[in-house]
């Protein structure tokens, strides 16, 4: 007998998440329209300066996407064909593919079972003379533990390169996540702290990592379209190296100098929000957040995940995910285990 469904609890669907936007973001926008500039220019320079000037760091590169600044920060950091490259399983598909990119093979290290954060152990038992950088991510938002990291990374003299798509707003012992570690990538998707649409941001400390990644992220061109033609600049350009097409527009850009100013609020209704769920699942059986770390941090909350424990459930996940859609309510899984993927299973023989 199929079971009927149940009634929704919430006339409109709630999506699992949905950008903020003000006035302000679409009146740059609109400004950005008639200026007839549309591609990398001046808003993307105001933009890079307003993220250096939030986490106090000397370098920011715009990118196309959080994807092309994992690509483009491995590279600058000489990662290639036979080296390795220390990640998580437990994270979006692009930042193992970023690895496999540069010709390098990613090594998943395990997860702290309470947290996903990656495990120090893990990390340092994997380490061997291939490796060529150690990619962490801030889990949902939770950082990672920096200071274990950072010493293993600097004994091991291995560049740490943060995965912080997750993590805008986060802070570890008060200090912001991307001022911390040799580079950083950021990502503006839609769902996560703040929004360009589509876009990345690579900081670092290093200015020649720095100058190499917009080198890549404009066909290895030495100077950028803005420079050559409205910024009273010659017109001659010259092709240092084979790059990319990784870079954000004046159009995203407009957007992301006004989200810039809301960082913090958005942290903390996340964080408001964050903590009516947790008390709320305190009363329900099967279904428990992740753990917080010990140590100080505050945490940006990209998503709130649950962790399902199938032996106090009489459904499954995937009936458990059907239940909430017949109410309204979206959700997803965060994440398939990337080394369970057809491409890495097949490829490297992960199980």
């Amino acid at each position: 007998m199929t079971a009927k469904p149940l009634p929704a609890w919430r006339k409109e669907f709630l999506p699992l998440a949905r950008p903020t936007l003000g006035e302000e973001e679409i009146q740059e926008v609109v400004e950005t329209l008639r200026s007839g500039w549309l591609t990398t220019g001046p808003k993307v320079e105001r933009f890079e300066g307003r993220f250096k000037e939030y986490l106090g760091i000397q370098e920011a590169v715009a990118v196309s996407s959080g994807s092309a600044g994992l690509h483009l920060a491995l590279l600058a950091a000489g990662v290639g064909a036979g080296d390795e490259v220390i990640t998580t399983s437990m994270s979006f598909a692009a930042t193992a593919n970023a690895i496999v990119l540069c010709g390098a093979k990613p090594i998943f290290a395990d997860c702290d079972p309470d947290t996903l954060n990656i495990d120090l152990r893990g990390v340092e038992a994997r380490i061997t003379e291939k490796t060529k950088a150690i990619v962490p991510v801030h889990f949902a938002g939770q950082s990672c533990a920096m200071d274990e990291l950072m010493e293993i990374a600097r004994r091991r003299a291995v560049p740490l390169i943060e995965d912080a798509a997750h993590a805008l707003g986060t802070e570890y012992k008060g200090r912001k996540i991307g001022a911390l570690a040799d580079m950083a990538v950021f990502s503006f998707h839609p769902i996560k702290t703040i929004t360009t649409g589509e876009g990345g941001m690579v900081v670092t400390s290093d200015k020649e990592w720095a100058e190499r990644m917009r080198l890549l992220r404009f066909h290895g061109i030495s100077t950028s379209a803005w420079q050559r033609h409205a910024g009273g600049g010659s017109a001659q350009y010259s092709i240092q190296l084979p790059g990319f097409k990784y870079t954000m527009m004046d159009i995203q850009a407009a957007i992301g100098i006004h989200q810039m100013d809301k960082v913090d609020r958005f942290v903390e209704r996340r964080a408001e929000l964050a903590g009516l769920y947790c008390r709320a699942f305190k009363e329900i059986k099967g279904a428990r957040p992740l753990g917080l770390v010990s140590y100080p941090q505050r945490h940006a909350w990209h998503i709130f995940v649950v962790q399902l424990e199938l032996e106090k459930l009489t459904i499954d996940r995937e009936r458990f995910l059907d239940l909430l859609k017949e109410r309204n309510i979206g959700s997803g899984i965060h994440f398939p285990a990337l080394h369970l993927q057809p491409y890495y299973r097949e490829q490297w023989g992960y199980r």
